[in-house]
């Protein structure tokens, strides 16, 4: 998999320049028109993580693959994008117009945890088709934008924060109610919420040479400092799924991603993922999937 582009390869990239605000203390935030960035021959977007978050409108048809999740986008719609997960497009020569921004963790330090939403959590949501009318709604937003960034209010950054959290919450909006976590956190969901947070925090894996440590239900109770059969109840009770459950999947989705996006040969995955010899890595494999790692990659 290619290794992690940060925010100031995206501008050499693309303009070969930097903002002169790029450095300053709070945090980064930019907003750009699409059309400028695909011209006749657009080269696919790669398969990688990035180290600031996306907010982009696209117009047109196209694919996304997000982590080990494919979204085909058949008209218009609103996608979201973070640093934990990796992402690539495809079929851009069919998007006909758009707007997105850009900006960092650091932009937002000490405005609320951008990891909270579910547009920016692994097993969430990150694309949202449009309506006609969701799209001028939407327009509108990135209009307020490209205004406030290019006026002299000295506060312009406050303003732009809270268009950020507009869209964020436009997209949260067309989610189910039952999608929305509750805010009443028991005793139950707080430890549910860090053992997910922990398991997390293991992924994604960029280099071949990196290891997850953490791999079975009292690894984690080590960490949390509780009790294994205290974790597996409440884990069970939040999710109605068991802690090893939850562990494989996650594994189970990174093996999908390494093989499918990256050059690493089983064995390095299976390293990777921490099983200790490569024959367990695909027994695991063959019994969620029910073919070989090999196959799975060839498909």
């Amino acid at each position: 998999m290619d290794k992690v582009e940060t925010i100031e390869e995206f501008y050499k990239k693309k303009f070969d320049w930097m903002p002169e605000n790029f450095k300053n203390e709070i945090g980064h935030f930019n907003v750009f028109n699409l059309e400028p960035f695909f011209g006749e021959k657009p080269r696919p977007v790669p398969y990688k993580r990035r180290d600031f978050f996306k907010i982009m409108l696209v117009k047109g048809n196209s694919k996304v693959h997000f982590a080990d999740k494919i979204v085909e986008i058949k008209s218009q719609a609103l996608s979201f994008s973070n640093p934990k997960i990796p992402y690539k497009w495809e079929h851009l020569d069919n998007i006909r117009e758009g707007s997105f921004c850009i900006f960092n963790q650091h932009f937002f330090h000490q405005y609320g945890n951008l990891d909270q939403y579910s547009v920016f959590q692994p097993k969430g949501n990150p694309i949202f088709e449009l309506t006609d009318e969701q799209v001028e709604k939407i327009e509108t937003i990135y209009k307020r934008m490209f205004d406030e960034i290019n006026s002299e209010y000295i506060y312009k950054y406050d303003v732009l924060r809270n268009l950020v959290f507009e869209l964020l919450h436009f997209a949260m909006k067309m989610e189910p109610t039952a999608t929305i976590e509750n805010q009443q956190l028991n005793a139950s969901q707080r430890i549910t919420t860090l053992f997910l947070e922990i398991l997390e925090r293991q992924f994604p894996i960029d280099d071949a040479h990196q290891r997850i440590s953490l791999r079975t239900a009292s690894d984690f109770a080590n960490q949390l400092n509780v009790h294994v059969n205290h974790l597996n109840r409440a884990v069970k009770e939040i999710t109605r799924k068991t802690t090893s459950q939850i562990i494989a999947e996650r594994v189970l989705q990174e093996s999908k991603v390494l093989l499918k996006h990256s050059n690493w040969s089983v064995s390095e995955i299976a390293y990777s993922l921490g099983f200790s010899e490569v024959t367990y890595f695909n027994n695991f494999f063959k019994k969620h999937l029910l073919l070989s790692p090999l196959k799975y990659r060839k498909l």
